[in-house]
């Protein structure tokens, strides 16, 4: 919707602006292909170009007045060693890791505009008018398509990228949880199994493959003013740290769901012995996670989220006892061997393929945790470079709101 009504206000300025009558269509069709779906990949795109188009054009009109005053001999000299110079610099720079971050768009836009002018075979008269109605071109379509996407209900690329870092901890909360209630045959919270596939199938899935989403809202953001909750120079840069943080987990939820559906079953004595810590763990472990997204969600410093990762640590402390414990007992289970007409139990060690499953569900949920702490970690710093609100202050108002009530 907002991206149809920007085109429209555009495409009326192509219309009812007398001055855009000495523009070529194609040239109006340059600036319209600037106005993107939020407002700061238009304001860095379009900035890129105006960027771009200016350093290009005087350069170009530069090296076309020097080629001028050497000669016809030495002109056509001058010209092509000036284009392959400054082209191949802006080539190669585009394969620098910040610059093809932010001004790939604008080194692409300088090699055109550069060659169009410098190699164009006009006289110096119609050299700079070709110029005029260039640059005249860009700062009409730019100036267009950023008061546009800043003033008719503008979306901004910071907002996207924080509610996609919030989404992404609640689906791998979702994930965790979810996959370890499936597997020990416990549904707490889940309705039936298909409700507990779809949320493993879908929720780490889409965190695996948010990693360019991120880095691209990440990139926009920074061309953005400050707007609502967001400051100038607001910690972009960390939101990327923890976006990484939550990948890694879901790279081992992922190992986690491979280990749950493996074709060797466990017993179910040792199912039903690993169940209270392995369930334990993970739903701890989900908490911390659903508390980090509402940190990330109302922007205030949490006062619980040291408590719950103590209670995480307690969980797999347990949990790495009881693997200890299992290299130290004998583990048994109950055989039926039908002999004559009726059964005898006899008592069988576990064999060592029988072990590996369970052993790897609760190594990798250990994992999961320590890396959920290290996510904690990130989101006190980027709470800290943020300036979020203090929880303790939140909580006296929302009581004192309550009590007034």
């Amino acid at each position: 919707m907002f991206w149809s009504l920007c085109k429209i206000i555009i495409l009326l300025g192509h219309f009812w602006c007398t001055i855009l009558d000495g523009i070529e269509y194609d040239d109006r069709q340059d600036f319209n292909s600037l106005l993107l779906n939020n407002a700061g990949a238009t304001l860095c795109k379009c900035v890129n170009r105006a960027i771009g188009t200016f350093l290009a054009g005087a350069l170009g009109l530069g090296v076309h007045w020097i080629a001028n005053q050497s000669g016809e001999k030495f002109k056509p000299i001058i010209i092509e060693v000036s284009v392959f110079l400054l082209a191949a610099a802006a080539t190669f720079s585009r394969f620098i890791p910040t610059i093809k971050a932010r001004f790939d768009y604008g080194a692409m836009i300088f090699i055109l505009t550069f060659s169009l002018v410098s190699v164009s075979g006009y006289r110096v008269d119609e050299l700079f008018e070709l110029a005029h109605d260039r640059l005249s071109t860009i700062a009409i379509g730019t100036s267009l398509c950023i008061l546009t996407t800043m003033i008719f209900c503008p979306v901004w690329a910071g907002n996207e990228l924080h509610y996609l870092i919030t989404n992404n901890m609640e689906k791998i909360a979702d994930s965790l949880n979810g996959c370890v209630v499936e597997y020990f045959g416990i549904n707490e919270n889940v309705n039936s199994k298909d409700e507990a596939s779809d949320k493993v199938s879908q929720g780490y899935k889409c965190v695996l493959n948010s990693k360019a989403t991120e880095e691209a809202m990440a990139n926009f953001a920074r061309w953005e003013p400050a707007h609502g909750r967001f400051n100038f120079r607001h910690p972009w840069n960390e939101y990327l740290k923890v976006g990484a943080l939550l990948r890694k987990c879901a790279y081992c939820i992922e190992t986690l769901n491979v280990s749950t559906n493996s074709d060797t079953e466990a017993p179910v004595i040792l199912k039903k012995h690993f169940s209270k810590y392995c369930i334990g763990l993970s739903s701890s472990s989900s908490d911390v996670l659903k508390e980090m997204a509402v940190i990330m969600n109302t922007m205030t410093k949490s006062t619980k989220i040291d408590l719950m990762v103590n209670e995480m640590n307690d969980a797999v402390q347990e949990l790495q006892g009881v693997l200890k414990s299992l290299s130290k007992q004998p583990i048994i289970r109950d055989s039926k061997n039908g002999t004559g007409g009726g059964n005898k139990s006899s008592t069988t060690m576990v064999r060592v393929m029988e072990i590996v499953p369970i052993v790897s569900i609760s190594t990798l949920l250990i994992e999961i945790a320590a890396r959920i702490e290290k996510g904690v970690e990130a989101i006190n710093e980027l709470a800290n470079k943020a300036e979020f609100e203090e929880g303790t202050k939140k909580s006296k108002q929302s009581e004192n709101q309550q009590n007034s009530s």
